[in-house]
């Protein structure tokens, strides 16, 4: 199934999610859109984004790290969530401590805090 846009729930792997973000992007080129719990991916050219390989790059990273067995991909419509079936956190670094900041409204990301407070204000107007 073919959308132009994907929304994907990390809220189980918020650990990971920076690493997540860039392997998946990248995997089935789409641009993504940073949220605190969640990305979006949205095509580079309106062409649609495969579901399907949004899934199975997200498998791939998940077996890449040793752990696919403890996380489900699941799908529902445009949303592909990621589950912890054991009960499992996966313990990294925070994902802040990347040094970017990303904009709440638009998924504008910069690694100059005071450049998204700036950036923030267009919303307001």
């Amino acid at each position: 199934m073919k959308n132009s846009m994907i929304t994907i729930d990390c809220r189980d792997v918020l650990s990971i999610k920076s690493e997540l973000v860039v392997y998946v992007s990248d995997q089935v080129a789409a641009i993504p859109t940073l949220k605190i719990n969640e990305f979006m991916l949205s095509s580079l050219n309106d062409d649609a984004i495969d579901k399907n390989m949004v899934i199975t790059a997200i498998k791939e990273f998940l077996d890449s790290i040793g752990e696919s067995r403890n996380f489900a991909v699941i799908s529902n419509n445009n949303v592909i969530s990621i589950k912890s079936v054991t009960g499992k956190v996966i313990e990294r670094n925070p994902t802040m401590s990347t040094g970017f900041f990303s904009c709440t409204h638009c998924g504008f990301v910069t690694s100059y805090e005071v450049e998204l407070q700036n950036h923030m204000k267009i919303h307001y107007l």
